[in-house]
């Protein structure tokens, strides 16, 4: 897992960094349906990518996105939460 984050963090950063901008631009969700949606989707991914289901190339697609999913997630909430605090989103 060290070589994978090692090779993958400017990903990691990207995906933590564009989550925060999608955050602040658009805000919370109207719905919940998106965030059950995404957090499912993340929690899927980790499930495959700590079972090894998946081996070769694809199998490393999956990790990524599991490393980079909840990252992107974690941005989007911080951003719309500093956009709320900000009355931003009026």
């Amino acid at each position: 897992m060290i070589p994978l984050l090692i090779n993958l963090w400017p990903g990691l950063a990207g995906a933590l960094a564009l989550g925060i901008v999608v955050g602040v631009v658009t805000g919370w969700p109207r719905s919940r349906t998106v965030s059950l949606v995404l957090s499912g989707l993340a929690l899927v991914l980790i499930l495959l990518a700590t079972a090894q289901a998946v081996p070769g190339v694809p199998g490393f697609w999956i990790e990524a996105a599991a490393l980079m999913l909840p990252l992107y997630i974690t941005g989007c909430a911080v951003g719309a939460l500093g956009n709320r605090t900000n009355d931003a989103g009026r």
